[in-house]
């Protein structure tokens, strides 16, 4: 196999683009704070400001609406966080917040902070067995709990499964109750035609490295009429929402990537679609024991480039380290804290076993995946899913793979699609290295 790995993880972070990589370049050398007076800084101010009004109109909002930040998590943070402090200070009944358990961890961990901390509490509506959230579930978790919610909010495009909500529908009814609602759209934006303007969403956080911009650069979309607590104070700057010096270089790329993304965006996604089916069918066909996880194919809003299986019998980090072997970065899509993998929190709230929930690999396809990656990946893929079941499954699992799970939630009496509790991975041993790639040639 080529020297290059083939990289199947464009759901954690994608290749700078051409055109992301162009506006760094050229911008790089460029001294001066955007907030400084003099003609360096007025000179940086101005790219910042240009950068804001290129990013928003790619992106279809107003640049007043588009709060630099350092990337999804900042964003989803004051999303959040902010949102929830502003409600309870007009209205200290609102201590409530209605979202789901496969919500990245951005939000989810923001969530039980808050509830932790701050005395929030958390209302869970259902998901269903592709992902999507059960329309009546929250339609009454809004009946039930509109007169003391202070968001609500729903991921627009999982990060694991890649599933993608009817954000639009789910804000309407929000709204209906007079519930400010946010979302995460870092896996949605450039990947499926959204509209962050669409009524009743009051904020939405974006990020530049998952269309092709740099680390560290994201955004937090927010309604003109939406006033969220700073997290953060000193200087008053993004609408003394955000304080901190700006990234105007980074911005610079963020709106070179953001335009050359939402110009293809049709065509692009036409493509990696066809190379998704074409993987789904050459794993579902030749593996034994694999499954799809979220919509079936033809059944439900799937973003083009993301297929992610359950292989029953076998660890999915063990699948991870022998395809790292074999030169091909995948990933797990379980949740992971500081590079310590657990079961799939998303997988969970679905209904899944937790046994079954480390039975995942998450394939994830981008500008540069081509059909003979496809095809390499699925010329591999079978004997490293047959070594990693020779494996076994992680001590005090069996390796049937059998799990019995259902939407219904867990027997420890957790809300029907709630996440594992504390959002923690249990301890388990996880399999050695020496017995991952045993008997494989790289």
């Amino acid at each position: 196999m080529s020297s290059a790995p083939l990289y199947f993880d464009h759901a954690a972070t994608s290749p700078l683009s051409e055109a992301a990589r162009g506006a760094l370049l050229e911008h790089l050398g460029m001294v001066g704070n955007p907030n400084s007076l003099h003609g360096p800084g007025r000179a940086a101010h101005r790219l910042l400001e240009e950068s804001r009004e290129r990013l928003a109109g790619a992106i279809g909002v107003h640049p007043s609406e588009v709060l630099f930040t350092s990337g999804g998590t900042e964003a989803d943070n004051l999303g959040v966080k902010g949102s929830f402090w502003a409600r309870r200070a007009k209205d200290n009944r609102r201590s409530g917040i209605l979202l789901t358990g496969a919500e990245h961890h951005a939000v989810l961990d923001t969530a039980a902070w808050l509830e932790s901390h701050e005395g929030a509490t958390l209302h869970w509506a259902q998901l269903g067995a592709d992902g999507n959230v059960v329309r009546e579930s929250w339609e009454e978790q809004l009946s039930l709990h509109g007169d003391t919610l202070a968001l609500a909010t729903l991921m627009w495009a999982n990060n694991e499964v890649g599933n993608v909500q009817d954000v639009p529908w789910a804000a309407a009814r929000a709204l209906e109750h007079g519930v400010a609602m946010h979302s995460d759209a870092v896996q949605a934006l450039g990947h499926v035609e959204i509209d962050l303007r669409t009524p009743g969403l009051s904020s939405a956080a974006i990020t530049a490295h998952k269309i092709g911009g740099p680390v560290g650069i994201g955004a937090l979309i927010l309604g003109r009429d939406q006033v969220p607590v700073p997290l953060q104070h000193g200087g008053g700057h993004e609408r003394s929402l955000r304080s901190g010096t700006s990234d105007a270089v980074g911005a610079a790329a963020f709106a070179a990537a953001a335009e050359a993304t939402m110009a293809g965006l049709q065509d692009e996604g036409l493509r990696q679609a066809s190379l998704r089916d074409r993987l789904i069918d050459g794993v579902l066909s030749t593996i034994d024991g694999a499954s799809l996880s979220g919509p079936a194919l033809g059944e439900g809003r799937r973003l083009p480039g993301t297929a992610h299986f359950t292989f029953a019998g076998c660890e999915g980090d063990s699948i991870l380290f022998l395809l790292d072997m074999m030169g091909i970065a995948s990933s797990t899509g379980s949740a992971c804290t500081a590079g310590v993998a657990g079961p799939s929190h998303v997988l969970m709230a679905m209904g899944s076993s937790e046994q079954d929930a480390r039975c995942v690999q998450r394939f994830s396809l981008g500008a540069t995946t081509t059909e003979a990656h496809v095809e390499a990946l699925l010329a591999a893929l079978p004997a490293a899913v047959a070594q990693a079941r020779s494996a076994g499954l992680a001590a005090g699992s069996t390796a049937s793979g059998t799990s019995g799970g259902t939407a219904g939630g867990d027997p420890g009496g957790r809300p029907p699609g709630s996440p594992p509790a504390q959002h923690a991975a249990p301890p388990r041993a996880a399999p050695t290295a020496a017995t991952a790639v045993e008997g494989v040639q790289a």
